[in-house]
């Protein structure tokens, strides 16, 4: 269990590569098996690198699990934050964003901001210049969230200036949460507070505009469908808010800078990648159509493989915290009522035994089961 109130923490959150689980679980896994004990994060905790253990965690989310992060990320993501909302409320906050982010809006237009976006991404690289994959893959999706959210345009300077505080927040979330002046959470927490000052005027012009009955286009953002179609207060609608950009812009940024990682290692993939596409451009070009739209994102299924995979090895998100709610028996194993629970994803993507070559970059594995993952 490690050192009195530490536990193994810092051994645990030690740094190490994403196609890897790391010394600590490689260790722990070798001494005790795939499902063991340990003191983190200040709690007692039960560690579950097994398939079979993690699926069933999250298939009684609610009944013996629920979502259980430390204090520090409420903090400075939000008690209304859906990261750390549990129960009806978690559920009532999940159903407005889901209701907005419909299936029919997917393809009206989010599609079509997507492309938007890129080709705004694509027009700024110039020939033979060289960019950091990880900056351009940030600036694309904080523009594409920013612009659903709240209707921001990219490159104006409100945009650029949310950017800015934003930057700063996101390395306070990330770091030990120490609030003593100069440390990255302290400055996290005020930028959090500017950031939230901005979210609130731009509400109060959109209520304003509202009760004079002003035709308004931005209402067909995130921000203008919640005040139109809910009934949160001010602090839950600034807390959803900002748990969405920070939910919609971190994963999906890392996501695409990986998979831009792992392309330029496998020439296969780039070339069968390219045929795919080309396939779907000439195929519009015959057709008379410019714009992407649904019928050819739903072509685009080697680019699925690839989508897959890339999550699969690049493990974005490597473990969720969890809490029992009552004493669990799982196959001998014993899980008190009150314990962490922390089911590692990454163990499970990385298990020899649930894929072959594991470590190794394999867009094709996904083929036979592509359609079932499509949505």
């Amino acid at each position: 269990m490690g050192w009195p109130f530490l536990g193994e923490t810092f051994g645990y959150l030690k740094p190490y590569s994403a196609t890897s689980i790391g010394e600590f679980m490689e260790e722990h896994i070798s001494r005790y098996g795939k499902i063991y004990k340990s003191s983190l994060f200040g709690e007692p905790t039960i560690v579950s690198a097994d398939a079979g253990l993690n699926r069933f965690i999250l298939q009684n989310e609610g009944r013996l699990f629920e979502c259980c992060y430390p204090k520090s990320i409420g903090g400075i993501l939000g008690k209304w934050s859906m990261l750390v909302l549990v129960g009806d409320m978690h559920r009532d906050m999940r159903i407005i964003s889901l209701n907005f982010l419909s299936h029919a809006r997917l393809r009206t237009h989010l599609l079509k901001e997507v492309e938007s976006q890129t080709l705004l991404v694509l027009s700024s690289w110039k020939e033979n210049c060289t960019f950091s994959a990880q900056d351009e893959a940030k600036k694309f999706t904080f523009n594409l969230m920013a612009k659903h959210i709240m209707s921001l345009d990219p490159g104006k300077p409100e945009t650029e200036q949310l950017k800015k505080e934003y930057v700063t927040f996101m390395k306070g979330v990330v770091s030990a949460p120490l609030n003593l002046p100069g440390t990255p959470y302290r400055k996290a927490l005020k930028s959090r507070s500017i950031i939230l000052k901005f979210i609130e005027q731009k509400m109060e012009g959109r209520i304003a505009k509202m009760k004079g009955g002003v035709e308004n286009l931005e209402d067909d953002d995130l921000l203008g469908w919640v005040l139109k179609h809910s009934n949160l207060s001010t602090e839950q609608i600034l807390d959803l808010i900002l748990s969405l950009l920070f939910a919609g812009h971190e994963t999906s940024s890392v996501s695409i800078a990986l998979a831009i990682y792992f392309l330029q290692a496998c020439p296969g993939s780039i070339q069968q990648l390219k045929e795919e596409h080309i396939q779907i451009s000439r195929a519009k070009k015959l057709a008379g159509e410019t714009e992407l739209n649904w019928d050819d994102y739903r072509k685009m299924e080697f680019t699925q493989c690839v989508i897959s995979e890339t999550l699969r090895l690049g493990n974005v998100v490597r473990f969720l915290h969890r809490k029992a709610l009552k004493d669990v028996r799982y196959k001998g194993y014993d899980i008190p009522c009150g314990w962490k629970v922390l089911p590692v994803i990454s163990a499970v993507h990385l298990d020899s035994t649930l894929f072959d070559q594991p470590q190794h970059f394999n867009p094709w594995r996904w083929q036979v089961s592509s359609t079932a993952l499509r949505p």
